[in-house]
């Protein structure tokens, strides 16, 4: 479920009504400086699709009608999510996107989620700003895996943060975030300890190297 905080509410937005014609569409996005902005049906309630600044200026530039309405150049029209979407269909569904609208229980809109706050939502649990240093723990696909790699680090501190990778098929990480205040030192026992437990540290990550 999507946190109410991620969200950019309606009333906080440049939208468009689907009335608008081409030529306002593209006077909004220059106004505004955004690349593209949501349209909604003439009653501002239900999401028709996005323009796209880019699409605008190509079809100017091809001697098209900026006098048509703004639903000609209309994209995105399928790409939207409810409130109380999972997260894992959030990621699916806004990788290619600046931002995805959202809709609310009755399916009007109701804001979007940006790029942006997503990334910065994940920063934070990452705990980027608090944690110190990030290990990479290549593991094997078995069973008690995790809990051996949390015994082993919680021997010396607590644990920020914990997050499992797939780069490829047949590989699979564990990136464990240390808390603010482990020195390199205990970095360095941490690592012995795993690496004899055949879990190899493959990859250690100073979160705050200038300090």
């Amino acid at each position: 479920m999507i946190f109410n905080s991620l969200i950019q509410p309606k009333d906080q937005l440049t939208t468009l009504s689907e009335n608008a014609t081409l030529a306002e569409a593209l006077s909004t996005l220059e106004n505004t400086g955004y690349r593209c902005v949501p349209i909604l049906d003439a009653t501002g309630t239900l999401f028709r699709g996005n323009i796209y600044k880019m699409h605008l200026y190509r079809h100017k530039s091809r001697g098209g009608d900026m006098s048509l309405p703004v639903t000609t150049l209309l994209k995105n029209a399928t790409k939207f999510i409810s409130k109380d979407a999972a997260f894992y269909n959030v990621f699916f569904t806004i990788r290619d996107l600046p931002y995805i609208a959202v809709l609310d229980e009755n399916n009007r809109f109701y804001g979007i989620l940006t790029h942006n706050r997503l990334l910065q939502m994940l920063a934070t649990a990452w705990n980027v700003n608090s944690g110190s240093y990030v290990l990479s723990v290549a593991v094997r696909d078995e069973r008690g895996t995790l809990v051996a790699i949390a015994k082993e680090i919680t021997r010396f501190c607590q644990i920020a943060n914990v997050l499992s990778i797939s780069p490829t098929k047949d590989e699979k990480q564990v990136l464990i975030t240390l808390p603010d205040g482990v020195t390199q030192e205990t970095v360095d026992k941490i690592v012995r300890r795993l690496n004899r437990k055949n879990l190899p540290v493959i990859e250690i990550e100073n979160l705050h190297p200038n300090l």
